[in-house]
């Protein structure tokens, strides 16, 4: 199986040009190929007349006599047939690959057709494009499902469309009995009725009818499903193992803060997550959780409790943040914690003056300082710990893998216990396909005294009473964040921009101190105005979505978001989180275009109707998929071939109970019946990038 799957592409007898599908579609193997699954599936059991066509966005099959043929070169170049049955006439364009279609086609001759009607402001009907068969061609099957494929120009110019993928993937089909194994374990198929790996190969490609394209849909996703909470739950089974942390069980200095200075009482939410790690810090076992909760839910004030734990036996503590202004944040809030307990704290970034880090490094080193809070700057060669016990992530999906890893490294005798935060509400299947090795712990509840946002949409006309409000606001003291999408105008977007908004900001309130922020500044201007916001010097802060995470200003309690359709149900909910930090009550403004799409529409009135990140970031995920929603493209991470998280939970659920009853009895799928599920394992393993950064 290893090596038939693993064969080049260019191998497959009646493919000559195997360079352009590894080019295009990045089809290298036959595994590739095998794994190169239809988008869509078309019924072609019905027939269609002429004169019966109507106005429609699907593909109607019909048969007839290509009457006329003619060669036009007056405009853009096209080939048009006429095409007619017993009950009318329609044409037939092609504007590509002429010379060849003129070669396939006849005039006289019966065929079937399969395209898309367009009806012209004449009363005439065309197709563009159309798939021609002959009706004496016995390979063509007109009572299947037939697939389609994804395809590219530069493919179906050089004959690698949808049909020439369908006619390779026969060629490869019909090779598979009896040269690749089964990846599952018989008990698996019985017990889930699934077919074989074979069948499921064959009926995802050339269904006869549904319910057989339903079945190996099932199993494929099923198994891309079950090997990836394998992989996961093993990566949690050897860490385990492995890593042992160190037990940090002396409570006192943790007991001291919590009794004496804790400035408001927790919510139940934050005092069972305060338990869940305790459990853990006091287990023996490295630390790998989770702390998801909506925004203003209270972690930070759970992490600085965990930190307690650590430092109060002995050890260090590390809390990495994706940027400096809210890594600075951060450190301006543990700083006033600290000096309570009479505790040393740093700020390690990238702009932190040469004769200052140094100086950071010598106290962290030799264990004077306590706490040091950086952005990635902490992973530098340069920067060691005497003990570090405890690192805190924020905001864990802006950090990668390795990134990660370069902390641990960090302390060289025990692994320390790591505690990842979170923001971004992220929906169980992904918390389980992406966090699937980590312990999940979630706060839902907000802190008492707060109200919540009221969200309102406004359309450009509007813009004047939108404006009037904010005067009203500001007359009672508030402070307002406007958002733009872009920091300069756009010659291919046409959203509102930070520099055009500030001038005319400027000019509707020219007796209000403004300020403004944006990504090109440089970090020291980016702090002077953030200081200025803080001390309500500036009462209106411009800015892009530099301000998006972690920002924490109790008096502002206005929210615009100019060009809110730009922007995802996530990052929307991100920036509304930013207003009502305080007890009074806060608004988000967003500001939209009249010309929505569905999706867009759909994104404003859920952000009106509902403030529930959860249910936002549930929706998010059906919306935009888990690609864009977790920020993978960049991160590179595991590109699912058939299973749709935001579609196959109930699938998930099962392949993550079946893989941990597995890990949980035969770890290391020693046991006969197991044989299938270590083959393939182990195959995987041995396939570079088939799990990327998954974990």
């Amino acid at each position: 199986m290893d090596n038939f799957f693993s064969r080049d592409i260019t191998l497959l007898a009646g493919l000559d040009k195997g360079q352009l599908l590894k080019d295009e579609l990045g089809i290298h193997t036959y595994e590739d190929l095998l794994k190169h699954y239809p988008f869509r599936y078309e019924d072609r059991s019905t027939q269609s007349t002429i004169a019966s066509l109507t106005p429609t966005p699907a593909s109607v099959q019909l048969q007839g006599y290509i009457r006329k043929l003619q060669k036009l070169d007056k405009g853009k170049k096209r080939l048009v047939a006429l095409f007619e049955d017993n009950t009318g006439q329609l044409n037939l364009i092609w504007f590509h690959s002429i010379s060849w279609i003129m070669k396939k086609i006849k005039a006289n001759v019966l065929y079937y057709v399969w395209g898309k009607p367009i009806f012209l402001p004449n009363g005439q009907k065309q197709i563009i494009h159309p798939e021609i068969n002959s009706v004496i061609d016995k390979s063509y099957k007109t009572s299947n499902l037939l697939p389609l494929y994804h395809s590219t120009e530069k493919l179906k110019i050089n004959q690698l469309g949808n049909k020439k993928i369908a006619f390779l993937q026969k060629k490869l089909l019909i090779q598979l009995n009896g040269v690749i194994e089964e990846t599952l374990p018989g008990y698996l198929l019985t017990r889930y009725r699934l077919p074989s790996s074979v069948e499921a190969f064959i009926h995802i490609h050339f269904p006869t009818n549904q319910t057989l394209l339903k079945q190996a849909q099932r199993r494929l996703k099923f198994e891309e499903l079950f090997f990836i909470q394998l992989k996961l739950l093993k990566v949690r089974q050897v860490r385990s193992e492995k890593e042992k942390g160190k037990i940090f069980n002396d409570l006192s200095l943790f007991n001291l803060f919590y009794h004496n200075h804790l400035p408001f009482s927790l919510t139940n939410g934050q005092k069972e997550t305060i338990r869940a790690i305790y459990r853990d810090l006091s287990s023996g076992k490295q630390m790998n959780r989770l702390l998801q909760g909506d925004v203003g839910s209270g972690k930070t004030i759970v992490a600085f409790l965990a930190m307690l734990m650590a430092i109060g036996n002995g050890a260090q503590v590390a809390i990495m943040a994706p940027t400096e202004i809210l890594a600075k944040q951060h450190f301006e809030r543990f700083y006033l914690f600290s000096q309570q307990l009479n505790l040393h704290i740093a700020l390690l970034t990238g702009s932190t003056k040469k004769k200052e880090r140094e100086h950071i490094l010598y106290r962290l080193k030799v264990g004077i300082l306590h706490i040091i809070v950086g952005t990635h700057a902490l992973l530098s060669d340069d920067v060691s710990f005497h003990e570090l016990g405890f690192f805190v992530i924020d905001e864990q999906h802006r950090f990668g893998v390795a990134q990660r890893a370069g902390l641990l490294k960090k302390n060289q005798i025990y692994a320390p216990h790591i505690l990842i935060m979170t923001a971004t509400p992220i929906p169980r299947t992904l918390a389980m396909t992406f966090y699937g090795d980590l312990d999940l712990s979630t706060i839902y509840e907000l802190p008492s005294g707060r109200q919540p946002v009221k969200t309102q949409h406004f359309y450009e006309n509007f813009r004047l009473k939108v404006f009037q409000f904010i005067r009203e606001q500001l007359l009672l003291g508030r402070q307002i964040y406007i958002v733009y999408p872009l920091i300069e105008a756009s010659a291919s977007l046409d959203y509102n921009n930070l520099m055009a908004g500030y001038e005319s900001i400027t000019r509707a309130f020219p007796d209000i101190p403004i300020g403004m922020i944006h990504g090109k500044m440089d970090s020291v201007a980016k702090d002077i105005e953030m200081k200025r916001f803080e001390k309500n010097e500036t009462r209106i802060l411009v800015t892009t979505t530099v301000i998006e995470v972690g920002v924490n200003i109790p008096n502002a309690t206005v929210m615009v978001i100019e060009s809110a359709e730009r922007f995802g149900l996530s990052q929307l909910h991100q920036l509304r989180g930013r207003v009502g930090r305080g007890s009074e009550q806060s608004y988000c403004i967003l500001m939209t275009d009249y010309r929505l799409n569905k999706t867009s529409k759909e994104r404003i009135e859920t952000m009106v109707k509902t403030s529930n990140g959860f249910e936002i970031a549930e929706l998010d995920l059906k919306l935009r998929g888990p690609g864009d929603l977790m920020g993978l493209q960049q991160s590179g991470a595991l590109n699912l071939k058939i299973a749709d998280l935001s579609k196959d939970a109930a699938i998930l659920e099962v392949a993550r109970d079946v893989a941990k009853a597995i890990i949980e009895q035969d770890p290391d799928f020693q046991h006969p019946v197991n044989l299938p599920i270590y083959r393939e394992y182990t195959r995987l393993l041995a396939v570079a990038g088939y799990w990327n950064k998954i974990g």
